[in-house]
């Protein structure tokens, strides 16, 4: 087939045929007629692979849509399959069972080019006219021709817009494509110029001030609802007679909006599933925060609530870079809940923290590998009374197991005291990043000043959580506190870090300082006692929790567990951490090699991952495996817990240590058994390997399988299943 084919054709398409009752079935139907074209080399394999997208999430829509779509390496070329159905079949969809159906077909290695058709596609679904033409459609030519406008619009002459007939007054709302509709835009701009006219003249009463919004929409797929909140959110604002910009962060790209429109805009609206990219740009604005659900059924109280927000001075405010952002965005508020935030806090200050104790960690682990593990002891000493008109030599430090002399023992003893300086930042900066993450700038130094008291009461890493949560919360709480004008604007700069930083440092020394102490020193003291099979359950579970999500809360939960650790020195801390790296590099290189001797049960796109999952996990980056457990999850991540598990466990049981915080195999030199550590991260990823691979082989069986029951009626559909 050419690469200029038309996406969807008469013979793409089936009116008011009875498909079957079931989505399975349905799905097997229009697979068939996309083969009948020629367009794909197997009815059978491309329902498997759409199945196996569908088993991922369900792909209904509110309206009576249902949009089930692959890529699939048995299609040839990318094309867009239509039924209509004389009886809806459930596709998953909240408010009821669909009745017009899209199968979108991707040729394997066409890129993003089907998700890009999604975003077209869910923009025309929330518009009521475009579902209704399909409904009305008396043939399927007119079906072809309803689509194809909407993936392709053709330009309309200016008189056709001029004859549109007019929107409420004002109802302009940028990005939208209502032009692909007889100019409607066009022909609200008109209107309101009408309006604006008849009113100037008549003395009638002037209608209500166009007001600016910004909008940002985005799902979990990053496909369907994104798209249909932005068209839904841009509809009712024209329809309100009000402008409203969107950027769609989906996964076929969109126009960011311009910090000049974000500052012009009186309002802001967040529907939104995933976390708001660079949300600092927001800061400060006024408006309201939703799930993209609410964007889609309910556009129209997002953006009254947003101008509402934008008309009381206490309404609810944007809270740049997990801060808060004058009142609280917790529920009530349609913002984020409060369980949800302190997560998100912790989380940030972790995040902040990586840098640190990677700098701190790998600095002292290339002096390790300098002048030998004794470096430490006598590395302040060596600085003290060295240069480089004065080298040291090893024989002054007899006693201590160091090697080199002059020069290299030097510069060992100088990385060693500026990674040593570098770990000393360890716990307040993540004391400090949390309290940032609750209340901004004027939490950072209350949580840094915490931190370091947690330090110098040896509360440790345990410590620094409860001040940077402690400080975060304060400073919120006095920011919300109404002061007058001249006094707020000493509130940050002064007044907040003044009151929560004496709070906190009276809080630590009279109250909670000597407990939490004490709760570190038993558990310092408590993994330095393990050994045998206690110490293999801690590596378990380590394993575990370093796969379980990849990247996420559980996972940074493992990593900082063992970094902590690793900056208190000790033989169990350094498993801890050996543990920690290894399990952590299992999911990427099992994944990786399963896509190598199984490539055929990945889609192109996976392939590739797969290829670039080798350096990932080598270099101990869990999160090259995030893709694979984003597509099939209940497959991945147990099958790579089960590898991680194992890993942790071998690191325990042959005693294998870890000095450096990161690096994976690339700082094999400051592994402690690096034959041992081998050994682990072999056997899981074998492990993991295996089991995924064995888990997709038996899904693709069974969808096959499921596939293959309509297969007859699907490689050799009737003429009127094909072309009503």
């Amino acid at each position: 087939m050419s690469e200029n084919a038309p996406l969807i054709t008469a013979d793409l398409v089936s009116l008011d045929q009875d498909l079957g009752s079931e989505k399975t079935k349905v799905i097997t139907k229009l697979a068939g007629i996309v083969a009948a074209t020629g367009r794909a080399d197997s009815a059978k394999g491309l329902a498997g692979d759409a199945l196996a997208r569908e088993e991922q999430s369900a792909t209904g829509q509110p309206g009576g849509i249902g949009i089930p779509h692959c890529r699939s390496a048995h299609v040839q070329t990318t094309s867009l399959a239509f039924a209509r159905l004389p009886k809806p079949v459930d596709f998953g969809a909240k408010d009821g069972p669909a009745d017009l159906i899209f199968l979108i077909a991707a040729a394997d290695g066409e890129g993003q080019a089907h998700l890009k058709l999604l975003s077209k596609l869910a923009r025309a679904m929330a518009r009521k006219t475009f579902l209704a033409s399909l409904r009305e459609a008396q043939s399927a030519e007119e079906v072809v021709a309803i689509v194809e406008e909407v993936l392709a619009p053709k330009p309309k002459p200016a008189t056709d817009q001029l004859e549109a007939a007019p929107a409420p007054s004002g109802s302009t709302a940028t990005g939208s494509s209502d032009a692909q509709y007889g100019g409607a835009a066009a022909g609200a701009a008109a209107g309101a110029g009408a309006a604006g006219a008849a009113a100037a003249d008549d003395g009638a009463q002037a209608a209500p001030a166009k007001r600016h919004l910004v909008a940002v929409t985005s799902c979990p797929t990053g496909i369907a609802h994104t798209y249909m909140a932005a068209e839904a959110l841009e509809q009712k604002a024209a329809e309100m007679g009000h402008e409203l910009v969107v950027e769609t962060q989906g996964s076929s790209g969109g126009t960011p909006l311009t910090q000049e429109q974000i500052d012009a805009a009186d309002a802001v609206v967040f529907a939104v599933g995933v976390g708001v990219r660079d949300r600092e740009r927001f800061a400060g604005k006024p408006g309201v925060e939703a799930g993209v659900n609410v964007g889609v059924s309910d556009p129209e109280g997002l953006i009254t609530k947003a101008l509402a927000a934008a008309d009381d001075p206490n309404g609810h405010r944007i809270a740049g870079g997990g801060g808060s952002g004058g009142e609280s965005a917790g529920a009530g508020q349609g913002g984020t809940s409060w369980p949800r935030r302190i997560q998100q806090a912790l989380m940030t200050g972790v995040s902040y923290m990586i840098p640190f104790v990677s700098a701190g960690g790998l600095l002292i682990a290339i002096s390790f590998l300098m002048g030998d593990a004794g470096i430490a002891n006598v590395s302040a000493d060596i600085v003290a009374n060295s240069s480089l008109a004065n080298l040291p030599s090893a024989a002054d430090y007899s006693d201590v197991a160091i090697r080199g002399d002059g020069l290299l023992l030097y510069l060992a003893a100088v990385l060693s005291v500026v990674g040593g300086l570098a770990m000393t930042f360890l716990v307040p900066a993540l004391s400090g990043y949390i309290a940032y993450a609750l209340a901004g700038r004027p939490g950072i130094a209350p949580g840094f000043v915490g931190g370091a008291i947690a330090v110098a009461l040896n509360a440790g890493f345990i410590g620094g959580l409860v001040t940077g949560l402690i400080a975060g919360l304060i400073a919120m709480w006095i920011a919300s506190i109404k002061v007058p004008r001249w006094l707020a604007g000493l509130m940050p700069v002064v007044i907040i870090p003044l009151v929560t930083t004496l709070i906190v440092g009276l809080l630590m020394y009279l109250l909670l300082g000597a407990p939490l102490a004490a709760l570190m020193t038993a558990l310092q003291n408590g993994l330095s006692s393990m050994s045998g099979s206690s110490a293999v359950l801690l590596g378990v579970i380590i394993g575990l929790m370093m796969c379980f999500d990849l990247g996420g809360p559980v996972n940074k939960a493992a990593y900082l567990f063992g970094t902590a650790g690793l900056s208190a020195g000790g033989e169990a801390n350094q498993m801890i951490m050996a543990a920690v790296m290894a399990s952590g590099m299992v999911p990427p290189l099992a994944l990786a090699l399963s896509t190598t001797v199984r490539g055929k049960l990945y889609s192109e796109a996976e392939r590739e991952n797969g290829r670039s999952a080798w350096l990932l996990g080598a270099a101990f980056i869990s999160e090259g495996a995030i893709p694979f457990a984003a597509a099939d999850p209940l497959r991945v991540i147990p099958s790579m817990m089960a590898g991680g598990a194992v890993t942790g466990g071998l690191i325990a049981a042959l005693n294998v240590t870890q000095n450096a915080p990161h690096g994976g195999i690339f700082v094999i030199g400051t592994i402690g058994n690096p034959v041992g550590f081998l050994i682990a991260l072999v056997a899981g990823v074998v492990v993991s390997a295996v089991i995924v691979t064995v888990l997709k082989t038996q899904r693709q069986r069974a969808l096959m399988a499921r596939a293959q029951g309509d297969a007859e009626s699907a490689d050799a559909p009737t003429a009127q299943t094909a072309a009503a």
